[in-house]
């Protein structure tokens, strides 16, 4: 584990293998000792648990997640860092690499194939650019996971992470909220990687619930609700929900009052069970 959390070996296997950085993939390798032995524990590894590990970039969590797990499987979107990986890796039999997108791969046909019915949680260093994307396509999917752990940019976990009904909530609060009990973990300062990002990062676990927080008839309404609610942060819900969903703003008025909502109410202070009535509602 030493090898890989120094700078200067991860370096001269990148070279070897003639690996360069790519911005586009947000790629940022992960070289502070002693991040990744904290994410493998509070992840919920075990012995008796496999690992789903998203973008694992030089293997740094990969090896700490295998010393924990039975079985990781670590999906690689760049194709450049498979011969990495495969030396990098060398000394563990219990990692399998899958060169793929992770907004494309059937995670369910996955987890079935190479976990069967064992427990299993998800683990990643996201790039920052598919933050909320792959966030969300994983907890849409309602796969048969424990939790997902997920190393983000701060602010982007302070948000994700926020209660409802609280000024630093949004659209993915709400969204997050509705699938999982989140709780930020620790902070990660911008030192921590290779190449240094220009912002600090922090692991969230998101804890996967059995069923959601609110009981609503139309998830796709409920959704559509809390996107328009947010669409417009600096104007009030009525508002925004008129603009987002098409209504006249009279009729919106109107339903917010029957859900005892006041007109002039914000979207950052609407509650998982206020976003559920106004839901009702419409």
């Amino acid at each position: 584990m030493s090898k890989l959390t120094d700078i200067s070996y991860v370096r001269a296997v990148l070279s070897k293998h003639g690996f360069t950085f790519s911005k586009a993939l947000g790629q940022n390798f992960l070289v502070n000792p002693s991040v990744c032995p904290k994410m493998a524990q509070m992840c919920g590894c075990g012995e008796n648990t496999g690992a789903i590990e998203i973008g694992p970039g030089a293997g740094v969590l990969t090896a700490e997640l295998a010393r924990t797990a039975y079985k990781v499987v670590a999906v690689e979107l760049d194709k450049r860092l498979l011969p990495v990986l495969e030396e990098t890796l060398a000394g563990y039999d219990n990692v399998k690499v899958i060169n793929a997108d992770a907004m494309k791969l059937d995670f369910v046909k996955l987890i079935r194939e190479e976990f069967g019915g064992g427990e299993v949680v998800i683990c990643a260093n996201l790039p920052y650019y598919i933050t909320s994307p792959v966030i969300m396509r994983l907890l849409e999917e309602r796969l048969p996971v424990n939790s997902l752990t997920v190393m983000v940019q701060k602010e982007a976990a302070e948000r994700i992470c926020a209660e409802p009904g609280t000024r630093e909530s949004g659209a993915i609060s709400a969204a997050v909220h509705y699938y999982s009990e989140p709780e930020l973990l620790f902070k990660v300062s911008a030192g921590s990687f290779l190449p240094a990002p220009k912002v600090d990062s922090a692991v969230i676990r998101l804890n996967i619930l059995k069923s959601p927080p609110v009981d609503i008839s139309d998830e796709g309404m409920f959704f559509r609700v809390v996107k328009a609610a947010f669409s417009q942060r600096r104007k009030t819900l009525a508002n925004s929900l008129s603009s987002g969903l098409s209504m006249p703003k009279a009729q919106v008025s109107a339903l917010l009052k029957d859900a005892g909502i006041k007109e002039n109410a914000r979207a950052e202070e609407m509650t998982m069970q206020d976003f559920a009535k106004i839901t009702e509602m419409f």
